[in-house]
C-alpha cells in the first residue's frame, strides 16, 4: 500500500532529516502544543480486582489527567456493557452510570456492546453523557445509526486533530449486532485517515477495537499519528518512530496515558511543518487512590450484589481453571463441569459450551466452595440453555468450526461431554478434526443426536451455523438460565469433581 505524503513528512522528521531545508522557515518561534492521550477498554468490571482496577480507580485517573493537562483526549475503545455479574441483570446500565461521571471525549462499540440485542446498545447510548461513534458502522440499509457518530475533529490550540473510531468488523459473529452492518475495520481506518488529512488534519488519532493482527496492519499504513486500541485484553505500547501504540490492558488495570509535545512552525508559504515524539507513561491501579465520589457509588452496587451472591453451593474436589488461554484452547476442568451440567439438566446425548462464553479468567484451588457469585462470573451472558436435534455430520461441522481458530484464541473452542476429540491444530481450519466420538463410539453421520447448547451458539454465533437446521426441542424462551442449571448441578451432586479427562486432545498426545 502506498503510504500517505503525510505519514512521509513525519517519518523524515522522525529521523531527523530537515524537511526546513526544502522551505525556508519564518523566524517566528516555534508553537509548542502538549497533548496528552489516555485510553481505556475492556471495563467489564465496575469493581477493583484485589485493589487494582476498577471504575473508581479509572475515574481518578481521568480526573488527574484532565486537571494536570486540559488538552487531555479520553477515550474509550470498546467494550463495557457486558459480561459482568451486574450487567446480566442492568444489560451494562452501571457501566454507564460510573463512565459518565467522567465522560469521555469519544467511546467505540465494542462487540459486548451488543451481547443484549441492538435496541439495548442503542438505549445505552443516550444515557451516556458522551459520544459513542464508529465509521463502519451502518444500519442493514447502508443509513446512519442514530445517535452513533463518526470521525471528530478538534481545534486544540491551533493544531487540527482528527479522532478516527472505528469497531470490530466480526461483531456480527461473536455478539447478537442484529441486522447492522460492519465495513472491514483496517480499510475503513485507513480510508478515513487518508480523507481526515484531506479535510485538513494535521494529527491523526485512530480509537479501535481490534485485534492484534489488524492493529500491525494499521501500524505499518502509516495514516496514523497515534493508535489506541482493545480487544486483546493485553497491556502494550509501541513507537516505530512514525506511529505510536497502546493496547490499553483490561478493566482499567493498567494505564498508559501518552504525552505528546507537538512542536508546530509555519513555513514563508503559510505550510506548517509539525514534529513530535511520544512519552509513554506506566500507571499500575494499584497505586492509585479511587475517586470518592465513584468509590461511593460502586460500594452501594457491591452491597445490592453482596446479599444475594455470596451463598454457597459447593466444593470442588480438584483444581477448576477458567483462564482465558486455557479455556479457548483445551479441556477445562470448568469448561467440563459446565457442559456436564446442561448436560445433565437437559438429560440430552452431549453438551458445547463455547469457552468464550466463559469469563472468569482464574484459578479454583482444590476445596474452594464454590458460590453463586463464582458461577455468575463465569457465565455473565445471561445466555439460556437449549436442546437440538442433530444428524452427526453437523455435530462434526461444529466441533470442526470450533477448532478453526485456535490459533487465535478464538471464544468458539468448544468444551464438551458426552463425547471427546482429537484434533490437529496444524491443519487447514475445516479439516482439523481426525477423531469425534460420542458415548465412546465414532459418530455416526447419518444418526440423530440430542445436543445441550446455549442459545447464542445455536443461533449462529462464534460462526456455530452447523447447530443450525435441527429440530429444536427445548428453545430460548424455555430453557433455564445456563448458570442456573450450573448451580443446581452442584448443589445435587453435592459439589465438583469435574477434572482434565482427555475429552479434548491434539494430534500426538
Amino acid at each position: 500500500m502506498k503510504k500517505p505524503v503525510r505519514a512521509f513528512a513525519s517519518a523524515l522528521l522522525a529521523s531527523g532529516m530537515a524537511l526546513g531545508a526544502m522551505t525556508p522557515l519564518t523566524a517566528q518561534e516555534a508553537q509548542e502544543i502538549r497533548l496528552t492521550i489516555l485510553g481505556v477498554g475492556d471495563i467489564y468490571n465496575f469493581a477493583d480486582n484485589r485493589g487494582r482496577g476498577g471504575v473508581a480507580r479509572l475515574n481518578a485517573v481521568a480526573r488527574a489527567e484532565r486537571a494536570a493537562n486540559p488538552n487531555t483526549i479520553y477515550v474509550f475503545d470498546g467494550d463495557m456493557l457486558s459480561p459482568s455479574i451486574l450487567s446480566g441483570f442492568d444489560h451494562g446500565q452501571n457501566m454507564i452510570d460510573l463512565t459518565s461521571m467522567v465522560p469521555f471525549d469519544i467511546a467505540v462499540p465494542g462487540n459486548h456492546e451488543f451481547d443484549f440485542g441492538v435496541e439495548n446498545f442503542l438505549e445505552k447510548m443516550a444515557a451516556s453523557a458522551y459520544p459513542w461513534a464508529a465509521i463502519n458502522i451502518t444500519n442493514g440499509d447502508g443509513s446512519p445509526v442514530e445517535g452513533l457518530g463518526g470521525v471528530v475533529m478538534r481545534d486544540i490550540e491551533g493544531l487540527k486533530v482528527a479522532l478516527i473510531p472505528v469497531a470490530q468488523d466480526t461483531t456480527p459473529e461473536v455478539s447478537s449486532s442484529g441486522d447492522l452492518q460492519f465495513a472491514d475495520t483496517v480499510d475503513s481506518a485507513i480510508a478515513a485517515a487518508e480523507q481526515a488529512e484531506a479535510d485538513g488534519a494535521e494529527f491523526i488519532i485512530a480509537v479501535v477495537q481490534t485485534d492484534r493482527s489488524n492493529d500491525d496492519e494499521l501500524i505499518s499504513s502509516g495514516a496514523f499519528d497515534v493508535i489506541i486500541s482493545g480487544d486483546d485484553h493485553s497491556y502494550g505500547t509501541y513507537y516505530d518512530g512514525r506511529t505510536a501504540y497502546v493496547e490499553t490492558s483490561i478493566d482499567g488495570e493498567f494505564l498508559s496515558p501518552v504525552d505528546i509535545t507537538v512542536t508546530v512552525k509555519t513555513r514563508d508559504d503559510g505550510s506548517r511543518k509539525i514534529r513530535w515524539v511520544p512519552n509513554f507513561r506506566f500507571i499500575d491501579t494499584a497505586t492509585v487512590e479511587p475517586d470518592p465520589e465513584t468509590q461511593a457509588r460502586v460500594d452501594a452496587y457491591q452491597a445490592k450484589l453482596d446479599e444475594s451472591l455470596n451463598v454457597a453451593l459447593g466444593a470442588t474436589e480438584g483444581a477448576l481453571d477458567s483462564r482465558r488461554n486455557v479455556v479457548r484452547g483445551e479441556e477445562s476442568a470448568m469448561g467440563n463441569l459446565i457442559a456436564d451440567a446442561i448436560r445433565w439438566a437437559t438429560g440430552a446425548d452431549v453438551a458445547i459450551a463455547n469457552g468464550g462464553g466463559i469469563r472468569g479468567d482464574r484459578v479454583y484451588e482444590a476445596g474452594t466452595v464454590l458460590t453463586r457469585r463464582d458461577i455468575l462470573t463465569e457465565l455473565p451472558f445471561g445466555n439460556s440453555t437449549v436442546v437440538t436435534e442433530l444428524p452427526g455430520s453437523q455435530i462434526l461441522a461444529a466441533i470442526e468450526n470450533g477448532v478453526s481458530q485456535v490459533e487465535r484464541g478464538s471464544g468458539r473452542f468448544p468444551q464438551v461431554s458426552g463425547m471427546s476429540y482429537v484434533y490437529d491444530p496444524t491443519a487447514e481450519p475445516g479439516a482439523r478434526v481426525q477423531s469425534l466420538l460420542i458415548g465412546g463410539e465414532p459418530v455416526d453421520p447419518d444418526k440423530l443426536y440430542t445436543v445441550a447448547t446455549n442459545n447464542y451458539i445455536l443461533a449462529g454465533g462464534d460462526g456455530y451455523a452447523a447447530l443450525g437446521g435441527g429440530r429444536v426441542l427445548v428453545d430460548a424462551g424455555n430453557g433455564n438460565l445456563m448458570a442456573n442449571d450450573v448451580m443446581n448441578y452442584i448443589e445435587a451432586m453435592g459439589g465438583v469433581t469435574a477434572k482434565v479427562e482427555g475429552r479434548i486432545r491434539t494430534v500426538g498426545e
